[in-house]
């Protein structure tokens, strides 16, 4: 379990995240998906990096490493369906709401998940779950009340039928953030398109599977890239589990239909990584101009393992001024330099762009000595 302690005073600031991670990924030849890199950050870890937040993480899957710490959970049988997995992530979970994430979302960031949260906690919704550009409910991007989820999985173990509610996509629209569209229905059954998610055999607790595409175009031998690099969390066992629970093979479907729920539209951080063609489209996207260098960044940090936010804009600054100023060499050497000053400093952010700035100031007084060509004082 994670040793995040969360910010703020309120338990209504708390949450748990349960990430599904345990599928077969039949599309894309049976292949480790989670251990696929895209950036060159596992898509589980990049999965993790979103829901950093949660008081505690369960995965469900065998355990591996992982960039930090996390609990594990497998539904019994293993393949039992996303329902079965879902089940077992959340009996080891304790707080009042829980996000649920399949583990190839190669674009979900920590925004995302508090929007989710933020619109749940202040609506008198169910769940929140986003829609992908084909306006499809997407069950495994999302934030429930845990109660809600917990009294719907008790119902499917029990044969109960749902509860009655309001059917079709009705109530309010508004804005989900800078995403699009937030949309509020209460439903019995499953009401709009069917998520990709629905499509599907059980083996794959992400809810997705189909025909495979041999072609990689990375190497997976390692599906962390860091072998020995990051901490395991062992699975303590599965006391308190009820195998099957009769649970087996239900579509998502069936549980969310007893849900009053809301929905978000975002296309970006609803994308997931299903076939070869999603994993190399989302390989491209984060080389685009306006993501390469945030990415980059990500990915150096996770490998590294430190967690520090800096204002690039003025290490982009410092080097500039370095390289025009000094000779192009030495943009580089100057910024490695800073880094370390901070770190000598045992600083933050704060010691970086004080760092920075001092060292600005020296490139651009080396700067205007050359430009005045100036001479030795006469002695």
């Amino acid at each position: 379990m994670t040793a995040y302690v969360p910010l703020g005073d309120s338990d209504a600031d708390v949450y748990d995240a349960v990430v599904l991670a345990g599928g077969a990924a039949r599309r894309l030849g049976g292949v480790d998906k989670p251990g696929v890199h895209v950036g060159g950050r596992a898509l589980l870890d990049r999965v993790l990096a979103a829901c950093g937040g949660a008081a505690t993480t369960v995965v469900v899957a065998d355990p591996r490493p992982t960039v930090r710490p996390v609990a594990w959970a497998r539904e019994e049988p293993p393949g039992a369906g996303p329902v079965a997995a879902l089940d077992a992530g959340l009996q080891r979970t304790s707080a009042a709401y829980v996000v649920v994430l399949s583990a190839d979302l190669p674009f979900l960031e920590e925004g995302t998940v508090r929007r989710l949260l933020g619109t749940l906690r202040s609506s008198g919704a169910e769940g929140v779950l986003l829609t992908d550009p084909e306006g499809r409910d997407q069950p495994l991007v999302a934030a429930y009340r845990s109660t809600a989820l917990r009294r719907e999985l008790e119902r499917l173990a029990t044969g109960r039928t749902g509860r009655t509610g309001r059917t079709g996509r009705t109530g309010h629209t508004g804005h989900g953030g800078h995403s699009g569209q937030v949309e509020h229905a209460g439903q019995t059954e499953h009401s709009g398109p069917v998520s990709r998610a629905e499509h599907t055999g059980h083996a794959d607790p992400t809810g997705r599977e189909g025909h495979a595409d041999p072609t990689g175009r990375e190497s997976h031998a390692d599906p962390t890239g860091r072998e020995g690099h990051a901490e395991l969390v062992e699975h303590s066992g599965s006391a308190g589990q009820r195998p099957g629970r009769g649970l087996t093979d239900l579509p998502l479907r069936r549980l969310v239909a007893g849900l009053d729920l809301t929905r978000i539209s975002d296309p970006v951080a609803s994308f997931d990584c299903d076939t070869w063609d999603d994993i190399a489209s989302a390989r491209s996207r984060i080389r685009e101009h306006g993501h390469v260098l945030d990415e980059w960044i990500s990915a150096v940090k996770e490998e590294l393992g430190i967690d520090l936010d800096v204002d690039t804009g003025v290490l982009l600054d410092l080097a500039r001024d370095a390289a025009h100023g000094v000779a192009r060499p030495a943009a580089p050497l100057t910024t490695f330099l800073v880094g370390y000053a901070a770190a000598q400093a045992k600083g933050g952010p704060e010691a970086v762009a004080e760092a920075a700035r001092k060292a600005a100031a020296l490139a651009l007084r080396w700067a205007d000595e050359d430009a005045a060509g100036a001479k030795p004082d006469a002695g």
